[in-house]
């Protein structure tokens, strides 16, 4: 089945933010924002701006009417500034004026006095000064600290990774208006409505049910959405309380560069101890995660780290812990991955050290260590329905790894200033949100009058093809087509309580919930027609619009059964709802079963790297994975190829930057490079595993949102290998992203001096 906006969106007619019609006497909004990361405020003149002609109002802290508080997991976030700045971009006040532009001439007339404080951006001085989130975090499992003694090889190291920008197509923004008996309607680019009806509320001291949060489909989100998303929608909601006229807020480029945060930095240690037969006996990681100036969503996204500290591979004694810390940076938040990516680096980089040390290719490490059935993780969950080795076999032998190898061997031998190198990159990543009572939702159905149906559910379509998803749910649930069926916009109003559209788990999630009433509302209509031909319900199914009685097509499609339903004034709405079973997770004891399944993969990254000036191509990316039962090939192969695209982008090329005084300096396309057409893999080859599924997945259909975006990993890895290949002097270094320049530093370094320059006129000779 195609995507259902794939028509829309090629036509420019699919209705984002931008594309509603604003509504006569709308204003424009725009934040002040702080023009340092950590300061007190002495005094803010905003005479000349509110003179101008054109403002409307300035509002501050001292406008809200309820609480200056957006924080979610903590409350340690104000939505405008008080007395204290604490990172460089924070909303101060909000211009509001009869035009965007007004609004920018009247942002340049405030000035401000301040006193500027220490600014801290780097987590691991964070934690030397306490500076922390929360308290930090470990799982363990066996025994760590007495595995050591067995341990016939140890190897201890750093790992670093970098932070990446969302860059979604559509900016954050939102639009509100007042509306009747002192409620409010907002549209929001949201992964997350009821956590903006949930901080409207509030901020303006009004109950939940006031607010109508309404959602058509958002031009990307990658997690930047879920949290990052709610300050505009709730500065919008303020402003269009206080002032009765409706206000709209789309960010800048830039504006939403400097002020959202980002994927996490981190910062870790690691320390693994082989056996003599390569078996990983133990493996100790200390992960310092950059949450920036507050919580936002970094405790859940640091718990995901520890969940996926060991990857695809079974440990027997591990102790991983994780900080937390707070520094004056824009606050971090969830990304693709949500925190998994960053673990798995860490472990794979342990593997790379200890390979490179021992002389042996790092996949004989990994293939030693693969997850069996029945295997545990270090927090307490067992594998079940274990696709891992199966996975890794299928890549090793559909590829031939053997002969790719050879080919790269003969190539670096007879090629001297370009070299190859691969690296093999294995996926395993939990399913679910980890915060257990998150993992619900609901669906609301109508069957009209004439046979078409309404979909209403909790999930948010952001181009991972969810509506598709949903529809093709309702098609199979009562065997009609895709034209009788419409899925309406994500509202706060019509399905109430959700969790965000995040955690791969969306599809899954209301999925089920629309399976639920889609089932109620056809066993009510088989009930209809079982009465009507006085058979029983057992022998009554419908299949391609007409009723069926003991296998026989019936006289009755599925709009003359749908009218008997109606006048026999059978209800013709349901409401779903599912909350995922047998998952839990004991905090106190860091033990449980919290992912309802696992998605498996396993991937051959090949580069090619020009070793007179650093650049290097991906010339394939080969993988296997693991997508159960496949419910729409296009859109799943779709979310892989994008997902590889970006794991290569933070791997390789997005560099992002701050200074000393928390400054981001990447903060436009000119300077924060993202992949393009020509940075993709010449070959991106994928291959279904051949695997059953979950039952606890959508018609045992896998999630494949945030799995594929490990598979980038594999690039740094195959960069460094070809590295390697051109200077045995280089010491492996584990700082993502791989830049052009790291790349060029390491081909020259711990070589004789005038090394580069001969190699260069001896090259142009």
């Amino acid at each position: 089945m195609k995507n259902i906006d794939s028509v829309g969106h090629v036509r420019g007619e699919s209705i984002y933010l931008d594309d509603i019609p604003v509504r006569t006497g709308t204003l424009y909004a725009l934040v002040y924002d702080a023009p340092c990361a950590h300061a007190r405020i002495k005094n803010v003149d905003y005479s000349k701006a509110e003179a101008l002609p054109g403002v409307v109002r300035i509002l501050t802290h001292q406008d809200i009417p309820g609480e200056n508080e957006i924080g979610n997991i903590f409350q340690d976030e104000p939505l405008l500034a008080e007395n204290e700045i604490h990172f460089w971009g924070m909303s101060i006040a909000l211009i509001i004026a009869e035009s965007e532009y007004i609004a920018r001439q009247a942002k340049k007339l405030i000035s401000i006095e301040l006193d500027e404080l220490p600014v801290i951006t780097d987590p691991r001085e964070a934690r030397t000064k306490n500076s922390l989130i929360a308290p930090p975090r470990t799982f363990k499992m066996g025994d760590a600290e007495s595995a050591w003694s067995a341990c016939e090889y140890i190897f201890e190291g750093t790992a670093d990774t970098n932070g990446q920008e969302h860059l979604y197509i559509e900016s954050q923004g939102a639009y509100a208006y007042p509306t009747e008996h002192g409620s409010i309607r907002i549209s929001s680019s949201t992964q997350g409505p009821t956590q903006v009806q949930k901080a409207v509320a509030r901020v303006l001291d009004i109950p939940m049910h006031k607010v109508e949060v309404d959602v058509t489909r958002l031009g990307g989100g990658f997690g930047g959405k879920e949290d990052q998303a709610t300050a505009w929608g709730v500065l919008v909601a303020l402003a269009a309380q206080i002032l009765k006229r409706p206000v709209k807020y789309s960010l800048h480029r830039m504006d939403d560069m400097r002020m959202t945060g980002k994927r996490h930095p981190y910062s870790s240690d690691y320390k693994i101890g082989l056996s003599k037969d390569l078996k990983i006996l133990a493996y100790e990681a200390t992960f310092h995660q950059n949450a920036g100036a507050s919580a936002d969503l970094s405790p859940a996204v640091l718990e995901r780290t520890l969940f996926h500290a060991t990857n695809m591979y079974f440990v027997p004694n591990v102790e991983v812990t994780a900080y937390s810390c707070r520094t004056h940076l824009p606050p971090n938040t969830a990304f693709r991955g949500f925190g998994g990516p960053q673990g798995m680096f860490v472990i794979e980089a342990a593997i790379s050290r200890a390979a490179n040390e021992l002389g042996i290719a790092a996949r004989e490490i990994q293939a030693r260590n693969i997850l069996q059935e029945g295997d545990e993780f270090p927090y307490g969950q067992k594998t079940e329905k274990c696709e891992a080795q199966k996975v890794w076999d299928t890549t090793l032998e559909a590829y031939n790894i053997e002969q790719i190898e050879q080919e790269i061997a003969t190539f670096n031998s007879e090629n001297k200033h370009y070299k190859k190198g691969v690296a093999i990159m294995p996926v395993c990543f939990g399913i679910s949100f980890t915060n257990t009572p998150m993992n619900n939702a609901r669906a609301l159905v109508h069957i009209y009058q004439d046979g078409s149906v309404g979909i209403s559910t909790g999930g948010v379509e952001m181009g991972q093809g969810l509506n598709t998803k949903m529809v093709q749910v309702a098609m199979a649930e009562f065997s009609i087509p895709a034209h009788r069926i419409k899925i309406e916009t994500t509202n706060t109003t019509r399905v109430a309580n959700t969790s965000p559209s995040a955690a791969s788990a969306t599809a899954d999630l209301n999925g089920k919930a629309l399976e639920q009433a889609c089932r109620a509302l056809k066993k009510r209509l088989i009930e209809t027609a079982a009465k009507h031909l006085q058979s029983n319900s057992s022998d009554i199914s419908i299949e391609d619009e007409f009723v069926f009685n003991k296998n026989k097509k019936m006289d009755i499609g599925w709009e003359k059964l749908v009218q008997l339903a109606f006048l026999n004034r059978v209800c013709l709405s349901e409401n779903g709802h599912y909350s995922t079973p047998v998952i839990h997770f004991d905090k106190a004891k860091e033990k449980g079963h919290p992912f309802a399944y696992h998605v498996y993969g396993n991937s051959i990254t090949v580069v090619t790297v020009d070793c007179l000036r650093g650049r290097y191509e991906v010339d394939a990316v080969k993988l296997v994975h693991d997508f159960g039962k496949k419910m729409n090939t296009p859109i799943d192969d779709g979310q892989i190829e994008g997902g590889v695209v970006q794991g290569i982008g933070w791997m390789t090329m997005e560099e992002l930057l701050y200074n000393d005084k928390g400054r981001l300096l990447s903060n436009a396309l000119s300077t924060y490079k993202i992949p393009d057409i020509y940075s993709v893999p010449k070959d991106l080859i994928i291959k279904n595993l051949d695997a059953e599924g979950h039952p606890l997945a959508i018609r045992q259909s896998k999630a494949v949102g945030e799995p594929p975006l490990m598979y980038g990993i594999g690039a740094y890895f195959a960069i460094q290998n070809a590295v390697k290949a051109f200077n045995p002097n280089y010491d492996l270094k584990f700082d993502a992203p791989f830049t052009p320049e790291k790349v060029l530093m390491g081909l020259y370094e711990n070589v004789e001096k005038g090394s580069l320059v001969d190699a260069v006129l001896k090259h142009e000779s």
